[in-house]
């Protein structure tokens, strides 16, 4: 099994930051602001649906995944406290989350439902989030000017992300939950995730004021759809995932693991 550090970041939060924070772009910036205001939300729905599925899980399994699973909680409830943090200085600019709501509503339907649904809502999840973050360790630049503590802050998540990347699907599997629902749920939480994430930047870029600017999509359509692009680029590890031998450790996390050791100074240790 995995093993998973907790660590708490090293960051001040507290301090407001410039309204297009990231490098003066208005369209990264709306995104990355736009993906932070569903974490909160979508870091509890992933502890809880963890926590349940280990406890439906007989007493030799629960014990094998116990650790991770205590880990992945406490990597993903400093992810909820930092990305609160964060979105409070969006709240403090003017920022109206819808998505968070939405998805509190798709949580509630999930309720008495078998919980295997849910880990495998979480494991989806999971790892669109896991390629996203190894998109951003592979092309920094995509916080190019953004201050050292919000890139700190956007690379200690990615790199976590990837380091946690498997649990939710292990114990998903360890449920007895097959390939079938396990692919049904990444269709279905892809389209929901694509969805959310570019209503909510529209959103933010009209706040911004910056929705009719012609630059704001050009820099849109480099980011999203370039040579580089992040959707270009994690299409291919997205649909690894359909095929019935995927696992997520198949995909390399080097890149996580050296940012770790790199910027050990960033965080402190606070379980292991």
């Amino acid at each position: 099994m995995a093993e998973l550090t907790v660590r708490r970041l090293l960051i001040d939060l507290e301090a407001p930051f410039a309204r297009r924070w990231n490098g003066g772009d208005a369209f990264r910036t709306a995104w990355f602001n736009a993906l932070s205001m569903s974490f909160p939300v979508g870091e509890q729905f992933f502890i809880d649906a963890v926590r349940a599925g280990l406890k439906a899980l007989p007493a030799a399994e629960r014990e094998r995944f116990g650790a991770e699973v205590q880990g992945f909680i406490g990597q993903e409830a400093t992810h909820r406290r930092i990305h609160t943090l964060f979105n409070g200085q969006l709240e403090a600019q003017g920022h109206v989350n819808t998505w968070a709501p939405r998805s509190l509503v798709r949580i509630r339907r999930l309720d008495g439902l078998d919980p295997r649904h849910a880990v495998a809502v979480t494991a989806a999840t999971e790892h669109i989030t896991a390629i996203f973050a190894d998109w951003m360790l592979r092309h920094p630049e995509a916080l190019a000017g953004a201050e050292p503590r919000l890139q700190t802050m956007w690379m200690w998540h990615a790199a976590e992300e990837s380091e946690h990347r498997s649990t939710a699907f292990d114990v998903y599997l360890a449920m007895g939950g097959n390939h079938l629902w396990r692919t049904r749920f990444m269709r279905i939480v892809t389209g929901h995730f694509l969805a959310d994430v570019l209503r909510q930047t529209l959103r933010n870029l009209r706040h911004d004021g910056a929705l009719w600017q012609w630059r704001t999509w050009t820099s849109g359509a480099r980011f999203l759809l370039g040579r580089d692009g992040l959707l270009r680029q994690v299409f291919r590890p997205w649909r690894a995932y359909f095929a019935p031998d995927f696992h997520p450790r198949h995909q390399d996390a080097g890149l996580a693991e050296h940012w770790l050791r790199e910027h050990a100074a960033q965080f402190a240790v606070v379980e292991r």
